[in-house]
């Protein structure tokens, strides 16, 4: 029996684990950090790609804050698209081929090299409680050997209690190949938390020199490629190309046909599955009436021949994958190196969390990525920065980092979880933001590099150069602002150039013909920015306006200690979900579900009534 003592304890090390631990080991705390297996680290378990649509807004996000894995995504891409360009500027969206390998040993670099953490290969059995049962003290590992920290960050994925399903045949594994975490759910039942079941799958990964590319679409890179990362001069590569194919009457015929052996469909499976990432099963149940499907087709990396097969997830048998695969135009020859499979997993419900993703239940723990209920790389790197965050704060004695919806999708993802909850796999998109056409991926840097400079998570190296653009940024601004056009056939008269870039057919460029010269240090990114800034100047400021009268309401704050089953004016049932989910302000009371308009100013008038209704 050993006795070794941190400051924050971190169970897992994919997305959400790696950056939880990254967080409070540059934050100052000494952290330690477990995986099952030290060359899984960091792994890709679904397609090997980064961002999309929201996606690529959190992974900015992530990186502005400080993060690691708009960095490891840059370094390790090989295709990179903005995704969107037809729409409005709030939707653009980077998205990024990787090498999985390459990716996966890019972040174990990253951990290996943090000073203040250490890594260690093993399996965490047990969280270990003080003698009230209160407050986590540490972690009990497989072995019988016990760690102990004030802070313990459990970013499982989908390890707890994770099953696989192929077919009829089921068998018990986090990931394909590898071990499930079967006691760590018992523990965490016991302590008094609760816990459900989901699924999500993967499809087939094939052979790419098997697949007649000729017949599919090919989508190249971005002649001029824009990664994730901000200020980090990582020269970005086009290597590869994806593929576009559609699956037909045929395809969907086979699955119909083949419904009872699928795990999902044959009754094997309890978990509840992804609504807006469904199997290819559910597609054609559940879409019936649709001819065909997107089929994309993913090179794995450079120095592997394998492809993953996007759009296809499945719990079918192998003889019928096979078939299956076989009737896509492009893939009748395919090879396949892997089958699909289905996988269920045990998670906590998010109503359990605070919006410092810290447990109501047990102090001193925090939560982080898949365990919460949520799906993707973005979205769990996203809740274990906050977590990390939240626990050195917590370590500190000092205020914790409350994101808010109007400032970040972060925030719209943490308040979405613990305010309203989840009944399937949370996949955050553009719609679920109220605020999207601020909270662009391109100002990412302008809307959180600040607080991860402030919090030692930013250097200054990358904050300098921040700075200059910003200051780039208000010099042109001004001098736009300031300085007249000469006259041209379009513009008879001299007039503000800032105007001139609002007219919806001249762009930044265009600006050269009205007498601006445009500095050397004005990069395409500024031009970018300037360009949107000025054109959507009115949308902007009515936004700016609902951002700031949310805020209001945001920002006063109400105890968590409020009992609110003593609070008669409000409807019986909202008092239920009051008091369920602690809300830590007015605002957030109010988008509670079950919550309604008449309840909330019963509470305000409560609140003011007994002055414990505070502004932040």
């Amino acid at each position: 029996m050993i006795n070794s003592r941190y400051d924050v304890i971190v169970v897992g090390a994919g997305h959400a684990g790696i950056e939880a631990a990254l967080a409070s080991a540059r934050m100052g705390a000494r952290t330690l950090i477990f995986v099952i297996k030290i060359e899984t680290i960091g792994r890709m378990s679904c397609n090997p790609s980064m961002g999309g649509p929201a996606k690529g807004h959190l992974a900015r996000e992530i990186d502005a804050l400080g993060g690691e894995l708009a960095r490891s995504a840059d370094l390790t891409g090989i295709q990179f698209r903005m995704l969107n360009r037809k729409k409005g500027p709030a939707v653009w969206a980077p998205r990024s081929q990787n090498d999985r390998t390459e990716y996966s040993l890019v972040m174990r670099q990253a951990l290996e090299s943090q000073t203040n953490l250490i890594i260690k290969e093993s399996m965490i059995d047990e969280i270990i409680l003080s003698r009230n049962s209160k407050k986590v003290i540490g972690v009990k590992s497989h072995l019988g050997e016990e760690y102990f920290a004030q802070k313990v960050i459990l970013a499982n994925g989908t390890f707890l209690k994770g099953k696989i399903h192929v077919g009829n045949v089921s068998y018990s594994s986090g990931r394909a190949g590898e071990l499930a975490a079967i006691k760590l759910s018992d523990s965490l039942i016991k302590a008094g938390l609760k816990l459900a079941r989901f699924k999500t799958g993967t499809p087939p990964r094939v052979d790419i020199r098997t697949i007649d590319l000729k017949n599919l679409d090919e989508q190249p890179g971005d002649k001029n490629p824009q990664g994730f990362s901000f200020y980090r001069d990582i020269k970005l590569r086009n290597d590869r190309s994806c593929y576009l194919t559609f699956t037909n009457s045929k395809t969907h015929q086979i699955i119909k046909d083949n419904l009872d052996k699928s795990a999902l469909y044959g009754g094997f499976i309890s978990g509840v599955g992804p609504r807006y990432c469904p199997s290819i099963e559910d597609k054609v149940v559940k879409f019936s009436t649709k001819e065909r499907h997107q089929v994309f087709i993913e090179p794995e990396g450079i120095n592997t021949f394998e492809a993953y097969v996007n759009g296809i997830s499945n719990s079918l048998p192998p003889d019928v994958q096979r078939k299956m695969v076989h009737s896509i135009i492009g893939l009748e020859d395919a090879k396949i190196m892997r089958y699909g499979y289905a996988i269920e997993y045990d998670y906590i419900i998010p109503d359990e969390i605070k919006p410092t993703m810290e447990s109501k239940q047990i102090q001193g723990l925090y939560l982080a990525g898949q365990i919460n209920g949520t799906s993707g790389y973005e979205e769990a790197g996203a809740q274990g920065i906050a977590a990390g965050i939240n626990a050195v704060l917590a370590l500190d004695k000092k205020e914790p980092v409350i994101f808010d919806r109007s400032q970040s999708y972060l925030g719209v993802l943490l308040d979405d979880l613990v305010t309203k909850g989840t009944t399937e796999p949370y996949r955050l998109f553009t719609s679920r933001a109220e605020y999207r056409l601020y909270l662009r991926q391109d100002n990412a840097d302008e809307r959180l590099m600040p607080l991860g400079y402030k919090l030692g998570l930013v250097d200054d190296v990358r904050w300098q150069k921040f700075q200059k653009v910003k200051s780039i940024l208000e010099r042109e601004m001004n001098f736009l602002k300031t300085h007249n056009s000469i006259s041209t056939e379009k513009i008879s008269q001299p007039t503000r150039l800032i105007n001139v870039l609002k007219r919806s057919d001249i762009t930044f460029n265009d600006l050269q013909k009205f007498g601006y010269k445009i500095p050397e240090d004005v990069t395409v990114d500024i031009k970018n920015r300037i360009s949107l800034q000025i054109k959507y100047e009115g949308y902007l400021k009515r936004q700016l306006a609902e951002i700031e009268k949310f805020e209001k309401v945001e920002h006063s704050r109400i105890s968590e200690k409020i009992n609110y089953m003593k609070i008669e004016s409000i409807a019986y049932e909202a008092r239920e979900r009051l008091s369920k989910i602690k809300p830590i302000s007015l605002g957030q009371a109010a988008r509670i579900s079950g919550v309604n308009r008449t309840d909330i100013n019963a509470l305000m008038v409560y609140l003011k009534k007994n002055e414990i209704l505070k502004n932040k």
